[in-house]
């Protein structure tokens, strides 16, 4: 069997927005002002759990080469490879999302997990409808970043 991909965004899935009342975790100093301050809410255990996966990771965020850069190091984990979006690509229109085809064409047909905050019905809808092999389309909790939970759920659906 092929392993599956993990196509992973940064900002709500690694990198969590926090709910009034709730006091982020600072796992690492502050990057450099050129960079998002944002970095520090990385946890740095998110690495090893990502890495124990079934999964081949890619990066499918708008960070692009900054994931691998800025990302990847304070979560241990070496250069994934990422999705390139097209430039001024408005996507598929009906309330998808934009990232969706350039990720069902990365995939080409093998099967994959999606892991996003702006996961919708209509993105579950059209990847279904455009990609022959086996999807999961799991959306985040933009305030909390990936749980337990979260993990559970990938694991489950790759073995």
């Amino acid at each position: 069997m092929e392993t599956p991909l993990l196509f992973l965004d940064v900002d709500g899935p690694l990198i969590p927005f926090g709910a009034s009342g709730w006091e982020y975790p600072v796992y690492a100093p502050a990057p450099p002002p050129s960079v998002s301050p944002l970095l520090a809410r990385l946890d740095p255990a998110q690495g090893p759990r990502l890495a124990a996966l079934p999964y081949a990771l890619v990066w499918a965020t708008t960070w692009e080469d900054d994931a691998n850069a800025w990302v990847a190091p304070r979560l241990g984990l070496p250069a994934l490879p990422l999705v390139r979006w097209p430039e001024g690509d408005p996507g598929p229109g009906a309330g998808v999302h934009w990232k969706a085809p350039g990720i069902v064409a990365w995939a080409g047909g093998r099967p994959f997990a999606w892991v996003d905050d702006e996961i919708r019905a209509a993105d579950r809808e059209w990847v279904a409808a455009h990609h022959p092999g086996q999807s999961l389309l799991h959306r985040v909790d933009p305030q909390r970043g990936l749980t337990a939970k979260d993990f559970e759920v990938l694991d489950a659906w790759a073995r």
